[in-house]
This record gives structure tokens, sequence and C-alpha cells, in this order.
């Protein structure tokens, strides 16, 4: 009886054995995650990218959002335990990754010509394709406004928002060095072809830590994209630097008595890119082609007032929303696009400094998270 039941031991664990190195051999399917930033912009990628995926492709696609920056996936690829598969990067954070080896490298020739038959490489705007990545909305850092908050004149210029004395009130801004040093220096009447001349030199940087100092006591620092405009809400802020996207829903969509003011708007690529390592690295391909495409770039902008970044999106966007966009021309004057790979050779150098400005004293609150 002893021996029968033993061989009947062994066989049941050589059969699960096998079972189980068949699994391991052939591994269960896992779901594509996707991740971006929440609020109003990831709405927007929701209904313009992922729903269609999931009845297109009949895959299922799970959003997640995180407050940018390298450290998840930095962790998630030296742990060996990638768990997000596509993610919406900022573009000096994607060059960062790749130099750094965190993220997938992307055939270009494997995404989709334009609608209107152009090549990928003459579709996308300069800049969108990047060896890691690829490009899907153009942005901007602007300065947001409740029209209540001013009893005389309002805001007109970047400059505005440096005066506290003809402007009181508290200013929200990013917690984050970029767009920050820029607006201090063109404030200040540094040309925007200069500014980044002028933030090499320590002069330079001195001369725009000198500007933050004149309203670092009225800084209220926000981190989350959803943050700026509910401190315009709640009366904390009278203006703030906000994402230009965050501020459509409320006026077009809500009716508020909020102005965008794009002089001196810092223009950027948002582009996709695939942490190192994921097991979807096959689907991660296929909804990055999908969502690249010439049609689910325009459809976003019915949700947000982001410009796609293929040039055959554009006649596939309406008129009205056009007027909206960073690269609308009368939105372009005085503006500056972000210098990407002069990011990510000196962000870490500059945060550093900044939070060695911000440790210095003042009374600038800390928010939450992008």
């Amino acid at each position: 009886m002893n021996s029968c039941y033993r061989l009947a031991t062994l066989g049941l664990a050589i059969g699960l054995f096998a079972s189980s190195s068949a699994m391991a051999q052939t591994s269960p399917q896992k779901e594509l995650t996707v991740v971006s930033w929440g609020g109003s912009y990831t709405r927007s990628q929701m209904l313009a990218y992922v729903e269609p995926y999931r009845q297109e492709r009949r895959e299922w696609v799970s959003m997640e959002t995180y407050n940018g920056g390298l450290k998840e996936i930095r962790e998630q690829v030296e742990t060996a335990n990638v768990v997000w598969d596509v993610v919406d990067f900022e573009l000096s954070d994607l060059i960062r990754g790749c130099r750094e080896g965190l993220l997938e490298k992307i055939d270009h020739r494997k995404l989709a010509a334009g609608s209107d038959g152009t090549s990928v490489t003459k579709d996308f705007i300069p800049g969108a394709l990047t060896e890691c990545g690829v490009g899907q909305t153009v942005w901007a850092t602007v300065i947001g406004y409740n029209n209540k908050g001013f009893k005389g004149g309002r805001p007109t210029r970047l400059a505005d928002f440096f005066d506290v004395q003809k402007f009181p009130g508290k200013r929200g801004l990013r917690r984050d060095p970029r767009v920050v040093m820029e607006w201090a220096l063109m404030a200040d009447g540094v040309a925007p072809n200069r500014v980044y001349q002028e933030l090499e030199t320590e002069a330079g940087q001195a001369r725009a830590f000198a500007i933050l100092d004149k309203i670092k006591t009225s800084i209220v620092w926000w981190a989350a994209g959803s943050e700026p405009v509910e401190l315009l809400d709640a009366g904390t802020v009278v203006m703030t630097s906000v994402w230009n996207g965050r501020m459509y829903r409320p006026i077009v969509e809500d009716g508020k008595d909020y102005t965008v003011l794009w002089d001196g708007q810092i223009w950027d690529i948002d582009s996709w890119g695939i942490p190192k390592g994921t097991y979807n690295l096959k689907k991660a391909l296929d909804f990055i082609r999908f969502a690249t495409e010439s049609r689910q770039l325009a459809e976003q902008t019915k949700y947000i007032s982001y410009g796609p970044a293929r040039k055959s999106s554009l006649p596939l966007v309406g008129n009205k929303v056009k007027a909206m966009l960073p690269t609308a021309p009368a939105n372009m004057r005085n503006a500056l696009q972000t210098n990407a790979e002069w990011w990510a050779t000196h962000q870490a150098e500059f945060s550093e400094k900044f939070e060695q400005w911000l440790a210095k004293g003042g009374r600038g609150l800390s928010g939450s998270a992008r």
C-alpha cells in the first residue's frame, strides 16, 4: 500500500512539474499597461487611443498614472520586474532613459505612413522620432489665470507673472527647474534664442535665481498636472504655470472665467517609450503604431488642445481647436521650444541647484504630483 501511494504521489508530482514547465514556456497572456499623466490628458488618450484600440484589436489595455521622471522605470528595470509596457514621457526624460539603457529601441519603419501617404520620417515633426521613442503630442507650459483675481488691468506678458507689486497674489509653479529657469531669464529680457546659452553660464544661472527670489515667498509649488486648475478653482493662486491642455476643458466645456496667457509659452513634445524588458514588447509596439496614426492623433484634439506630432493629422483637426493649439501662429510669438537634449545632459545638475535654492528659505508651499 505504501509503495503504491509513493508511486502515485511521484506520478502526481511529475505531472505537476511537467504542467508548470509547460506554463513557463507558454506564459499566460498579460494585459497591456499604458502609463500617462492622469486628468484631462489621460481622458483624451483613453477616448482617442485606448478605447478604439481595445475595440479594433480585441485586446484589453489598462491605464495607470505617474508623476513623470525615470525613478519608477529605473527601479523596474534594475530589479527585472518590469510591469509597465508603454509610458508617456517628456522628451528630455525619454532621451535620458534611452542613454541609460532603460528603454527599448524602436524601429520607426514599422510605424504607419501618414493618412495622406506621407512617409513616416517626413510626416512627424522634427524631434518627434528618437532612438527610443515616438512623439505624439505638442504641448506647452503657459500661464493661466482667473480673470476675477484682478481688479484693474490683467496680465498680458510673461514678465507680469514675476511682478507681484502690480499683480499681487500667489503664483503656482511646478516644482521642477525646467521652464522655471527659462521663464525667469525670458522675463528679465533674454531673447528665447539665447536662453540656453545664458543658462550655460554661472552668471546666467545667478540671474535666473535672482528673478525667482523676487516671487519666492509668493510661490505655491505643484507637481501633478491637475493641481494648477485646482489651485485656481480654490482661489489659492491668482495665476499659475499650467500645461495648456489642462485649461481647455475648464474654459471651453465648463465656461470658467479663466485666461491662457501665451506670451513666453515653452513648448515640448510628449513621446511614447517602452521600458526595457517588458514582457509585452510586441503588443507595446503595436499599440504605439496604432496610437500614433494620423487619425488617432487628430482625434485626441477633440478632447484636449495639444497639437498632433504628425503633419498629416492637422487637416483632420477642427478649425475651432486649431486656434487653441500651441502651434497656432498667434500663440507662437515669443515662444521657446524646450531643448530636450540640453536638459537631458543638465537636469541632474540643475535639479540639485534648484533644491538647494529652495532650501535657502521662503514660504513656497509644496504640492502633490503631475
